[in-house]
């Protein structure tokens, strides 16, 4: 198992990446996702609230990745008060659903956080 080098957290809060079409931001998303994992550029922690938690759940185009990741030893946190508002956390397929003091915690740890 390969072990996060990184003190950096990221903040999902979208499905996808950006600014722009639908199908569009999940390519992005995607494409991001797959060089940090065959590149083994590990952040500490991605962390997933708003709309970013339907990227986690079942039908998500980039779960394979995310649970390469999590196999990395990249924490994937999940919020559970977004899962619950969008009805989705019986539909969890990666990461440790959490909450707000979670995703607080891991900002506190992280010598950078970057939002996507």
């Amino acid at each position: 198992m390969t072990i996060p080098d990184s003190d950096t957290v990221l903040l999902i809060t979208r499905n996808g990446m950006g600014d722009a079409d639908p199908e569009l931001q999940q390519k992005l998303i995607g494409t991001y996702f797959k060089l940090l994992d065959e590149n083994d550029i590990l952040p500490a922690a991605i962390c997933f609230y708003t709309n970013g938690v339907r990227l986690v759940v079942e039908g998500s185009p980039v779960l394979d990745t995310l649970q390469s990741l999590e196999a990395k030893g990249v924490r994937l946190i999940l919020c559970s008060t977004c899962l619950n508002f969008y009805n989705l956390a019986d539909k969890v397929q990666v990461g440790i659903v959490g909450g707000m003091t979670d995703i607080i915690e891991a900002q506190r740890r992280a010598g950078k956080v970057i939002t996507l």
